[in-house]
């Protein structure tokens, strides 16, 4: 009681003390126990274990004052600690802004760190009375930036004082407007934390820049630049000269005469190194590394100052000196750093101490004072302050810098509480004190700072966190802003953020990963300048007018967030009866709407209101996924859409359908466990596959019970002769014969496609699969769309690049193709005197394709693979899936029942007959013939006629008329047979083609083909949507494509383009297109194709002393039986125009490409295919001969061969080496023509590695196995058996030289630095954007405030 007494100067009579046991929590009342040890009352006395203790009132009195002398000595004792409770016996005003707040009381929490960085748990605004800010992503950098600025009282003052005058538009890209409304949010919001969206969207950042990581440090200097350039012209101009920014001067002093030349520079900040570059010692405190900043530099010897009053090179100080400080200072402690050896970043985690008070008043000195003072050491001008007096005046606090006694304290490393230690007393008694101890302080002058905040970094130079400490002014207590988390912390904390570890060498802090102080903010402690942050009350007019304008808009927000979760949202979809397809929307609607209303929403949604009447609509259960009806409901007209969904969800299981129907008909009803099933009709007659007719069925139905619904649904008579057959997967065809069966014993499931076939009796009765209905539905399971980009083509291309035009046609695909008008689209004009002139089957083509005045969105209209407006877009759903029906054999111009495209819903329909109405003449009679819908009267006349998508005239190439949608729109002509043996009699071209393509004659009937050309909208790419068979090979597709490019197909290539855009060119032209799906993409390219025999090469330049050794100079093509020589007689003219190398041709050779190593070298009679095996993708070297070629046959070896010298730590460049007879004799004595070392003193060694096989010049020596007796070369440890070889040679009386640390470091850096400059692979760092923030939110202007200094990103 009394050591407690003393150190907080109370009687020790006149208190209570109460200590707060750790293990059981229980409080223990010390003054009942004053018999006992403190280990038997409790105290944890162990591993100096911190304990908290609580003074509190005594019988109802409050604790008796002892009055204290300045003589009087205090106690030393740091252990005891003091409760938050001790500050209710305190009494008086506080009222002081200028004077320094107490400490705050030790927590009980854990010892260790954690990274919510806070022992105390969270608490809500009402417990602290802030508010967080919401991380958008990684914005903690900005977080812990703004709520500093938002406690700052000056700042925020000054900020309430501006004014906006613009416009709400304006008002968006105002920086200080928005930063005014996110304070006024801070200061008045009940909301737990606020975003900063809007004001982020003032800087003129987008959603991208919130996964930025960026430097605390960099932000408020770019900050403070923006805000200086919005308040020009304001009563605000100067707010952030006035409070941020002071001077320094930047001198060198002469030190024979004294005279100084200088300037004055302007900061915002002071950057304090941590550590000395090369030093494995950091600066201890702040205050240490403010001397260092301001310790100048001796130039003297070689770097000497040219004075221009002593007209000579003299010793000189270069150095900087503060001449002001600013009223708000930022200190910034440099822990970022990059370390030379390894070339990474790495964080600095040393230890460095900052105290709460600072005074800087020594480092501000008299010009005077420097004269007097001025004796040219490294003190003059306060760089170099005396050590023990800065040490009582700057780095401590309270009274401990008044007297001699009160330095007499122990230094708590940085933060000192003065005499009361840890305790947390603003009374008062206490408060007198503390401004006598500042007035000491102050005596000196007026730079005397308190501290208010700590912007702290965890995490490692690689990523971390930030977050920020930061004291109340109003009551002094620390508080700890974690973004949307704000919570009380301790001194301890505080202590925390100091740095440092067990680890204390100088590469340890590069993989650590720590917590500490990154940038501090002290503020001058002036009774004049000192303010408190204005309250509500205190509100300037406009600001009061903001905040209810605000508060107004909130109240909006919260009753909009109210509907919103009162409103269900599902997906709505509708087979739209004007578009014929499948629409998707969104349908919003209250959960108290009635099914009704509902209803009558969704009409108006579909914009169906003056089309389908209200009682001809309904809403059903919808399964998108599986195209698939649920369920309908029925008489639930009078519930609420709440009800039936299962209430307000995010997302839904099911979707929901708005069927339609005419007057006359009925809704079936959908009951829960039934499937769907989309009847198809075939005509086998004209090969044709009808529009889906959508059916409910019961998976225990039976196939006859089925057969009867299928017959009733179509409308049909008698269901004799009628043919079912069941699609369960791609290409499993399954015909439903056993009546007696059920539908989910035939493999049904929730959505099913049913073939239906009910005319053609004679083909009923044969076997399924030799059938023409099976091999109409065969047909249709393989056909696919594709895209095919067709190149530009006209008669200054072909000239250009040698090609001859097709004779027998004319060119289609370029500018003379008569059917492509500038915009695109195809000719309208009627049919005429052109037509005339063009051949019978010509000009049945030209009236097809008058007649095709389609949208290029209606062609090929498929939400299965993403297509639309004529595009070819890649998709990644299977060949088998339902949704592309509707491409490959609807009749009529049918649309996708499944296309859920948005955009597409204004598209002009008005001219597509209606579905219905084509499926209803299609089924007119049971007993009636069959009509092909949508044709001309004057398609009669061309039922014989051989009808074909292409434009010469070429016969169709398909005996089948299987239709597509292009060939059944209303207007265009199509015969309803085809006319049979168009292929004709089998020719020798044909022959070739047979063995090049690997398809055999009776195969080729079978490969159907459609070509329609259209204009890409987006690239203006004339392109051809082609319906084809996928079992046609890549040979005869280049066939048919013939028509279209221009010219013959061995002048075009075919390149495959995939999703990511990448092409690849196909080669393998017996490969058929079975791994194409829906919607693939080709290109054709004007170029010579490979034929039979033929393969593409790529030819580079070996340069075996170059640093690149491999060069590339052209792609040519080698056929086979073609010898070396006249392989080289065809690429030198090529190398000679393309790469302006002009090479004899009896000084260069040929010789294999492995990758980067040279191989074996190609004689002039070899040849390829018989001598050369020829690859796909083969290279080949061309290597340039100094020489007449020594090299005559395929019994020599060439090899490679350097000399090491190790005396001079020297490589001699590569010599080739051509030995007659595989043996080591001969090698040596080759060796020692070259070298001059006799044959006894050589020593080789085999190259490790790729070409040119580099080692360092450091290891060689070491490294590589030297030998000197070895027996054979095609052995260990050469394995000479090619040629190519790298082989190293050395004299092995050439002694080793001894290097020094800095020629070793030399070398060292010469090879690094050549193998980054030609590396192709290694460590690529994490690119790093620099920090912007556009003053006119437009980030394409110049007008942009930016740092200048480089980033130093921060992970989140």
């Amino acid at each position: 009681m009394e050591e407690v007494g003393k150190k907080c100067h109370y009687h020790p009579d006149s208190f209570e003390l109460v200590l707060q046991r750790m293990p059981d929590g229980e409080s223990v009342i010390i003054n009942d126990l004053k018999d006992q040890t403190l280990e038997e009352v409790g105290f944890r006395c162990i591993n100096n274990a911190r304990n908290i203790l609580i003074i509190g009132n005594r019988n109802g009195e409050p604790p008796q004052k002892v009055e204290v002398s300045e003589d009087t000595p205090l106690v030393k004792d740091r252990d005891i600690q003091m409760g938050s409770d001790f500050s209710l016996s305190a009494s008086g005003d506080a009222g002081s802004t200028h004077v320094p707040s107490a400490a705050l009381p030790y927590s009980s929490g854990s010892s260790d760190f954690s990274y919510g960085c806070s022992y105390a748990s969270a608490v809500m605004k009402q417990d602290t009375g802030f508010v967080g800010l919401v991380n958008q992503a990684m914005t903690c950098y900005l977080n812990s930036l703004l709520q500093t600025l938002y406690m700052t009282p000056e700042f925020r003052n000054a900020l309430y004082r501006w004014e906006f005058d613009g416009t709400e538009e304006d008002g968006v890209k105002s920086i200080p407007f928005q930063l005014q409304k996110l304070f006024l949010q801070l200061q008045t919001s009940k909301r737990p934390a606020i975003g900063t969206t809007e004001l982020t969207t003032s800087f003129g950042w987008d959603s991208s820049e919130a996964w930025q990581q960026h430097d605390v440090q960099e932000l408020c200097r770019v900050m403070f630049d923006a805000l200086e350039q919005k308040f020009k012209n304001t009563d605000q101009a100067d707010l952030i000269s006035t409070l941020y920014e002071g001077k320094l001067k930047d001198y060198v002093k002469c030190l024979e005469c004294g005279f100084e030349s200088a300037r004055i520079d302007k900061f915002s900040d002071v950057p304090l190194v941590v550590r000395p570059f090369g030093s494995q010692q950091s600066y201890g405190s702040v205050e240490e590394a403010l001397r260092a900043f301001v310790s100048p530099e001796t130039l003297d010897g070689s770097n000497q100052y040219y004075c221009e009053h002593c007209s000579k090179k003299c010793d000189a100080h270069k150095g900087l000196k503060f001449i002001n400080f600013p009223y708000l200072l930022t200190l910034q402690l440099k822990r970022f750093d990059f370390d030379p050896m390894t070339l990474h970043r790495i964080k600095l985690n040393d230890r460095v101490t900052f105290p709460e008070i600072l005074n800087l008043n020594d480092f501000i000195k008299e010009e005077s004072e420097e004269l007097v003072n001025d004796d040219a050491d490294t003190t003059d001008s306060g760089s170099a302050l005396d050590e023990d007096n800065f040490f009582h005046s700057g780095t401590k606090t309270g009274s401990e810098t008044m007297s001699d006694d009160a330095a007499e304290l122990e230094d708590d490393e940085g933060i000192d509480l003065g005499p009361n230690g840890h305790s947390s007393v603003v009374g008062s008694q206490e408060v007198p004190t503390n401004e006598r101890n500042l007035r000491k302080a102050m005596e000196k002058g007026p730079y005397v700072y308190e501290l208010f905040s700590i912007m702290v970094h965890s995490g490692s130079a690689n990523g971390g966190h930030y977050y920020a400490y930061i004291k109340c002014f109003k009551d002094g207590q620390w508080y700890c802003f974690n973004d949307a988390q704000v919570t009380k912390i301790t001194y301890d904390d505080i202590r925390k953020t100091y740095g440092g570890g067990p680890s204390r060498g100088y590469y340890s802090s590069a993989y650590s990963s720590s917590t500490n102080a990154y940038m501090l903010m002290y503020r001058q402690i002036d009774k004049n300048k000192n303010a408190e942050c204005i309250g509500v009350e205190e509100f300037p007019e406009h600001i009061k007018a903001l905040l209810q304008c605000m508060q107004e808009q909130e109240e909006r927000d919260r009753q909009q967030r109210e509907v919103e979760r009162n409103t269900c949202k599902i997906k709505l979809f509708c087979h739209h009866p004007l578009q014929n397809r499948m629409v998707e929307m969104r349908l919003k609607v209250h959960k108290d709407c009635t099914l009704e209303e509902t209803t009558a929403t969704a009409r108006s949604i579909m914009r169906l209101d003056a089309i389908v009447p209200l009682d001809c609509c309904r809403l059903v259960k919808y399964d998108e996924f599986h195209d698939s009806l649920e369920c309908s409901f029925d008489d639930t007209e009078d519930q609420t859409i709440g009800e039936l969904l299962g209430g307000v969800k995010s997302t839904y299981k099911f979707d929901l359908l708005l069927e339609t129907k005419k007057p006359h008909e009925k809704f079936q009803v959908y009951k829960p466990g039934g499937t769907t099933v989309k009847l198809y009709i075939v005509d086998v007659e004209s090969e044709e596959i009808s529009a889906p007719v959508t059916l409910r069925s019961h998976l225990s139905q039976t196939v006859e019970e089925f057969r009867e619904q299928v017959a009733q649904a179509l409308g049909l008579c008698s269901i004799e002769n009628t043919r079912l057959v069941l699609e369960r997967y791609y290409n499993d065809l399954r015909l439903l014969e056993n009546s007696s069966k059920t539908l989910k014993m035939e493999g049904f499931y929730r959505s099913n496609k049913v073939f239906v076939e009910y005319t053609d009796a004679d083909d009923a009765s044969k076997p399924f699969m030799e059938s023409r209905f099976y091999k109409v539905l065969d047909r249709y399971e393989h056909t696919i769309c594709i895209h095919v980009a067709l190149p530009r083509v006209d008669k200054d291309v072909l000239e250009k690049l040698g090609i001859p035009a097709n004779s027998d046609q004319g060119l289609q695909s370029g500018r003379e193709d008569p059917r492509y008008d500038d915009s695109g689209t195809e000719d309208v004009e009627a049919e005429g005197s052109t037509i005339q002139s063009l051949p019978k089957n010509r000009q049945v083509n030209r009236a097809v394709d008058e007649n095709l005045q389609y949208d290029d969105s209606e062609l090929c209209d498929s939400t299965s693979s993403g297509y639309h407006g004529g595009q070819g877009v890649h998709s990644d759903h299977s060949e088998d899936s339902s949704l592309t029906d509707s491409e490959r054999t609807l009749v009529g111009d049918e649309l996708s029942p499944r296309n859920n495209s948005p955009d597409l819903t204004g598209v002009d329909m008005d001219s597509d007959p209606d579905p219905s109405q084509k499926v209803g003449e299609l089924l007119a009679g049971a007993s009636g013939s069959l009509t092909t819908t949508g044709t001309k009267p004057e398609s009669e006349s061309l039922q014989n006629s051989s009808v074909s998508s292409s434009p010469r005239s070429e016969p169709c190439e398909d005996e089948r008329n299987l239709s597509s949608p292009e060939e059944n729109t209303a207007q265009s002509p199509k015969p309803s047979k085809k006319v049979q043996g168009d292929w004709g009699s089998k020719n020798d071209e044909e022959d070739q083609e047979e063995e090049e393509t690997g398809i055999q004659p009776k195969d080729v009937g079978s490969c159907y083909f459609r070509a329609w050309p259209y204009t890409d909208p987006e690239t203006c790419e004339k392109m051809l949507r082609v319906y084809i068979d996928k079992r046609i090979s890549l040979g005869i597709l280049k066939k048919k494509l013939e028509s279209w490019v221009g010219v013959h197909s061995d002048y075009f290539k075919l390149y495959r383009v995939y999703s990511n855009n990448q092409e690849y060119e196909c080669t393998r032209l017996t490969e058929n297109l079975m791994s194409y799906s829906e919607d693939s993409k080709l290109t054709v390219k004007l170029g010579r194709a490979l034929q039979k025999g033929e393969y593409r090469v790529k030819v580079y330049q070996l340069l075996v002393n170059d640093s690149e050794p491999a060069k590339f100079l052209i792609d040519w093509v080698f056929s086979r039986g073609m010898t070396v020589l006249q392989a080289k007689k065809e690429i030198l003219p090529e190398i000679r125009e393309k790469c302006g190398l002009d090479i004899p041709l009896n000084r260069c050779r040929l010789r294999k490409k492995c990758w980067k190593n040279p191989g074996t070298i190609y004689l002039d009679n070899e040849r390829f295919e018989t001598d050369i095996p020829l690859f796909a993708n083969w290279e080949v070297f061309i290597e340039i001969l100094t020489e007449a070629e020594k090299f005559t046959s395929k019994s020599q070896v060439a090899t490679f061969t350097r000399w090491w010298h190790p005396s001079t730590y020297q490589l001699d460049p590569f010599i080739e080496v051509v030995l007659n007879v595989l043996s080591v004799e001969e090698l040596r004595e080759k060796l020692s023509q070259i070298s001059g070392i006799p044959q006894e003193f050589i020593e080789i060694a085999k190259g490790q590695g790729t070409f040119p096989c580099d080692v360092s010049l450091l290891s060689i020596h070491n490294d590589l196995d030297w030998h000197f007796q070895i027996l054979s070369l095609n052995m260990w440890p050469l394995y000479m058996s090619d040629d190519g070889h790298v082989i190293f040679y050395r004299d092995s009386r050439e002694e080793l030289k001894k290097l020094s640390e800095e020629e070793k470091r030399e070398i060292s850096n010469r090879e690094s630095a050549r193998l980054n400059k030609f590396s192709k692979i290694g460590y690529s760092p994490r690119k790093e954007r620099a920090l912007k923030i556009y003053t006119d939110c437009s980030p394409s202007t110049s007008n942009i405030s930016s740092s200048s200094k480089t980033v130093v990103p921060e992970l989140d």
